[in-house]
């Protein structure tokens, strides 16, 4: 699975972040200056901070979420673009090869 997010206001999503790290009673005063220079510094960070991926998977009847890992980049999103296609690697085969 791959999502691709435009981040339209990246002060809201900073700003939703530092309330969550002030929120969380449990984080120890070190985690949480770390988390706040990071969310303060890279808007990506913020939103790792915000989007659990075990909540997106949790409901999903039959899924079972094994492991996450997060990665992001500045891309120039065009949907119209035949960059965008799917390709092979994102296309299942059924059992008859096609």
């Amino acid at each position: 699975m791959e999502l691709v997010v435009e981040v339209e206001d990246a002060d809201v999503v900073t700003k939703s972040a530092l309330r969550r790290l002030a929120d969380d009673e449990g984080l120890p005063v070190a985690e949480r200056a770390h988390a706040e220079s990071s969310v303060t510094e890279d808007t990506a960070e913020a939103l790792a901070y915000l989007v659990d991926p075990f909540d997106l998977v949790s409901r999903v009847p039959g899924v079972e979420l094994q492991q996450a890992s997060w990665s992001s980049e500045r891309i120039e999103y065009d949907p119209d673009s035949p960059d965008w296609d799917l390709d092979e690697d994102d296309v299942e085969e059924d059992d008859n090869g096609g």
